[in-house]
């Protein structure tokens, strides 16, 4: 036998030893599955204990004289439903696609009722073991339907909250350019405090949404995995940035900070499309307009963040206006997407992971700021200009945020 054949007999010994010692951990597992099914524990388990049922009511849509109940199954056990009430009376219906719905399957309960705008109206589906699954909504209103009319009342929307008002931030350049060193520290310290306002924002919004996601898609390991896919992500640009900013110089490095602040703003902003457009879907004219002026106000100053890292570097107007446009449209054109996913396929699911994304990327390039700004020396970031620039940041996003309330 050859040396070369001698090789190949070891190189094959050795890779089915690395698969026994992967394949007899698995194989071991499933016979352990096997044992637990076949024999169970003595029956302990087995007594007569009524069926653990959750049945979501995620969603309702309304047509004329015809309502649509958007169901998930988010149990470990089937769900048969038998009965269903509106305002406390029986009502007849039909579902799709049977009225069993396994575990993790999703239905449709169609009733045909004369219902009538600003309507408030009770619904119960009871299942075939007598749970109750209840979902009430203050105002009826029927549901916008994916037409040209509503596709661009919906991009209108997005324009006037999220678009115009940050390029109109953004004009806040050429007068920002003509401060010193300790304008722009000062102006560095603002927009941190707007990020880190923004960033627990972003994150409340996350956590008071994960209420809507079924428990069987873990709506808190999605927003994590938002969290983390964002800043390890951004992690690894920085890392990159500062390669570039030895090669290219310290412009690099302001560009990079100012397109990273303007997609962690537009991030926030998709949840802030997603409320005004699900505001809007739901019949809450009011609230969403209430809503769309705040929001207009809130992302006024979102252009001071994006633009304070570029006004130290001798950007000219004529080099800056294309990136400032793409920036403009990189925080605030998410608000498009989020008011059309929110006015026609509303998804807590996505939003949870979106705002995990956004609330990761804010606090990333923030403590990217931060950590520039004090450059090993972290006592030297509390100046008198330091400090009332950050606290300015937060007030600034506090004070039009009450707007938001009014």
């Amino acid at each position: 036998m050859t040396p070369v054949s001698m090789n190949e007999v070891q190189c094959d010994s050795r890779r089915w030893y690395w698969w026994i010692h992967i394949l007899v951990p698995l194989l071991a597992f499933g016979g352990l599955v096997w044992v637990f099914l076949q024999h169970g524990l003595l029956g302990v388990f087995e007594a007569d204990i009524p069926p653990i049922e959750n049945l979501m009511i995620q969603r309702i849509t309304f047509t004329p004289e015809h309502i649509v109940l958007h169901v998930f199954n988010d149990g470990p056990e089937p769900v048969t439903v038998a009965q269903l009430t509106v305002n406390e009376v029986l009502w007849q219906f039909s579902m799709e696609p049977t009225i069993t719905l396994e575990p993790l399957e999703r239905g449709w309960v169609s009733i045909f009722y004369p219902w009538t705008d600003g309507d408030p109206l009770s619904f119960t589906l009871i299942s075939r073991n007598g749970v109750t699954f209840e979902k009430d909504i203050d105002v009826s209103f029927l549901t916008p339907v994916l037409d040209k009319v509503h596709i661009q009342t919906f991009i209108l929307l997005g324009l006037y909250v999220g678009v115009i008002p940050v390029l109109l931030g953004l004009l806040w350049f050429p007068w920002m350019r003509r401060f010193k060193e300790n304008g722009y520290s000062f102006f560095l310290a603002l927009t941190i405090g707007l990020l880190l306002f923004l960033g627990v924002d972003t994150l409340a919004e996350g956590l008071e949404l994960i209420e809507e996601v079924p428990g069987a898609l873990n709506g808190e390991g999605l927003l994590l995995i938002g969290i983390l896919l964002s800043v390890l992500i951004l992690g690894s640009v920085s890392y990159r940035t500062e390669f570039a900013v030895q090669k290219f110089g310290g412009d690099t490095r302001s560009l990079v900070w100012g397109y990273l602040i303007a997609l962690g703003i537009g991030f926030h902003n998709l949840g802030e499309g997603l409320a005004i457009g699900s505001a809007y879907a739901l019949g809450e004219v009011a609230l969403g307009g209430a809503l769309v002026l705040g929001f207009m106000a809130h992302n006024l100053t979102e252009g001071i963040a994006i633009v304070a890292p570029m006004i130290r570097h001798a950007f000219t107007m004529k080099r800056a206006f294309p990136h400032l446009v793409l920036m403009g449209l990189l925080a605030g054109g998410p608000t498009i997407v989020g008011t059309l996913l929110g006015g026609f396929a509303y998804s807590p699911v996505v939003g949870v992971l979106f705002l995990g994304i956004g609330s990761g990327a804010i606090f990333d390039v923030s403590f990217d700021i931060l950590h520039h700004m004090a450059g090993g020396r972290w006592k030297s970031l509390f100046t008198l200009s330091n400090v009332l620039g950050f606290l300015l940041g937060l007030l600034l996003m506090y004070g039009t945020g009450i707007l938001v309330l009014l």
